[in-house]
Formats: C-alpha cells, sequence, structure tokens
C-alpha cells in the first residue's frame, strides 16, 4: 500500500503539466454537459409550453422573430399598396382589373400583388446584372450599363407578360369549350330546365373538361342567386371569358328576354353557329398545316434526300478517277 501511494506521488510530482491538463479538461467537459443540458431542458419546456397554449394566446404574443417582422412588413406593404390602388378608378386601374379577371386572378389583392412584383422584378434584375456583370467578361461601361437597363425593363414587363399569356391560354380553353357549352345548354333548355338550373348544371358537368370555364358559369350563377340581374350577370360572364361569342351570346339572350321570344329556338340557332364555327377553325387548321410543313421538309429532309441521292454518284466518281 505504502508502495502504490509512493508511486502515484512520484508520478504525480513528475508529470504536473500533465495533471493539470486532465483537470481542465474535465473542469470544461462537465461546464458543456451541464450548459447543453440545460439548453434541452429549456427547449423541451418551451415544446411544452407551446403545446398548453391555445391559438388566441399565440396571437396576442407572436415570436419576435426576423420570420415573423418579415412577413409583418409584407403584410402591411400589401395592405397599404391594395388601399392606395382600390380608391384609384381611373381608365387605365379598371383595364388592369379586367385583364387580372380575364386571367384569373379573382383575388382582391391582384392589383397589389402585381404592382408589387413589377417593381421587385425590375429592381431585383437590374440589380442581379449589376453585381453579376463584372464577374463576366468586360465590354465597356456602356454595354455595362445597357444591359442593367435591359434587365430592369425585362423585370418592369415580365408580369405583363405573364399576364397576358395567362389570358391567351384561358381564351383558348373557353374557346374550344364554348360550343360544348351551347349544346349543353340546348339540351337543358328542351328539358324544361331555367336559365339558372340550367348554368348550375352545364358547370357541374363541364368540371372536368374545361375548369376556367365551369369556373366561370358557377361565378355567374352565383351572381344570379345573390339578386344580380341575368343580364348584368350575363355581361360580366362575357367579360371574363373575354371572347366575341360569348358577348354575342350574352346579347342574344338579352335580346330574347327584351323582345319575349323564345330562348330555346335562339339557343339552338346560336348553337349550330357556334359548331360551324368550330368546324371552320379545325379545317382552317388542317389547310394551313402543308404550309407550315414545307419549311422544317426543306430543313431536315430534303438535305437527306440530297445526300443519299447523290453520295453513291460522287463514291463511283471518285473510285473511277473522273475527277
Amino acid at each position: 500500500m505504502n508502495m502504490l501511494s509512493s508511486t502515484f506521488s512520484n508520478v504525480f510530482n513528475d508529470n504536473a503539466s500533465v495533471m493539470m491538463a486532465l483537470l481542465v479538461f474535465l473542469a470544461a467537459g462537465t461546464m458543456a454537459f451541464s450548459v447543453m443540458a440545460f439548453a434541452r431542458v429549456r427547449g423541451s419546456v418551451k415544446r411544452r409550453t407551446s403545446h398548453i397554449l391555445d391559438e388566441s394566446e399565440r396571437q396576442a404574443n407572436p415570436k419576435r422573430s426576423l420570420r415573423y417582422s418579415s412577413l409583418k412588413v409584407v403584410a402591411q406593404l400589401i395592405e397599404y399598396t391594395t388601399k392606395h390602388y382600390s380608391s384609384t378608378n381611373d381608365e387605365h386601374m379598371k383595364v388592369l382589373r379586367r385583364r387580372l379577371i380575364q386571367a384569373g386572378i379573382y383575388d382582391p389583392r391582384g392589383v397589389a400583388f402585381f404592382f408589387i412584383a413589377r417593381t421587385a422584378l425590375a429592381v431585383g434584375i437590374a440589380a442581379a446584372v449589376f453585381v453579376a456583370r463584372p464577374m463576366m467578361e468586360s465590354h465597356g461601361t456602356t454595354f455595362f450599363w445597357l444591359m442593367v437597363i435591359v434587365g430592369g425593363i425585362a423585370g418592369y414587363v415580365g408580369p405583363s407578360m405573364y399576364v397576358d399569356r395567362r389570358i391567351s391560354t384561358r381564351k383558348e380553353e373557353h374557346r374550344a369549350g364554348f360550343p360544348d357549352f351551347m349544346d349543353l345548354l340546348v339540351v337543358c333548355a328542351d328539358s324544361g330546365l331555367s336559365m339558372e338550373a340550367a348554368l348550375e348544371r352545364i358547370g357541374r358537368e363541364l368540371g372536368d373538361s374545361y375548369p376556367s370555364l365551369s369556373t366561370n358559369i358557377h361565378m355567374t350563377n352565383l351572381e344570379t342567386r345573390a339578386g344580380r340581374p341575368l343580364k348584368d350577370a350575363l355581361e360580366r360572364f362575357a367579360d371574363r371569358l373575354a371572347l366575341d361569342e360569348a358577348h354575342a351570346f350574352a346579347t342574344l339572350i338579352n335580346q330574347s328576354i327584351d323582345l319575349g321570344s323564345s330562348i330555346t329556338d335562339a339557343l339552338r340557332v346560336y348553337s349550330d353557329d357556334m359548331r360551324h364555327k368550330r368546324l371552320s377553325r379545325a379545317e382552317e387548321k388542317a389547310y394551313a398545316l402543308p404550309a407550315k410543313l414545307s419549311v422544317p421538309m426543306m430543313v431536315c429532309i430534303f438535305p437527306v434526300l440530297f445526300v443519299v441521292i447523290l453520295l453513291p454518284v460522287f463514291v463511283r466518281l471518285h473510285v473511277g478517277h473522273f475527277f
């Protein structure tokens, strides 16, 4: 026993630095473990208390984080922009609201989103070009600022082009589904259904094939249920579809109501006209197909034919030493 104690004392006396390092390591490890345990316990307590708090208390005491502050600033910006542009009723603003509705954007804050997106894209793309251009090959200061201006213009025009693209896509769907809408409307009128009941039934039938047209029909039906006259509801329906056929349909129904004529006969005649127009558009596309295929044939097929025909002749002339 005395031998062991003397041995340890000799080791400790000889390796005082090693013992000091070991003590420092143990102290640091104990402190780190304590901090981790405290953080873990505190996190578990926070999670438990977050489940106890109800929704009203969470809204009354929101987290003061960067995400919350950013969302609050964005919400205030959207609210301010919506309030500013909702009070403006000039001709340009009415045209913009009509375009957004035709594009399928029915949110009352759509105008605010449009202008915020236009400003953000213009500034963002111009700033991105300004930052990224020095990293590329330099072509002079004039070209650099020209690229920045072009980027800003592209960002400014981008939302408008997106809205126009959505309008054109939806117009194609409406134009393709409007003859079917007229045929179903004639069938419903022949069966004795009223205009409101016919619109409701047709809206359900066209939901899978033409969802945008079905949505507009459902909106028209809701407007008539809310007390809007059928004439005004059909006019707004035609404005949302942005089709000449829809405007002619609304005019036809309004004139039939004013004159007291049979709506079923008018719908049957107009349905036949729509069917002939769709057949005429299909024939027009079929007749234009050969002219459209001429350029791909000249570019892709004729050079291959020339090579296949002339290559054997060229080989024989070359083998026969004619040139």
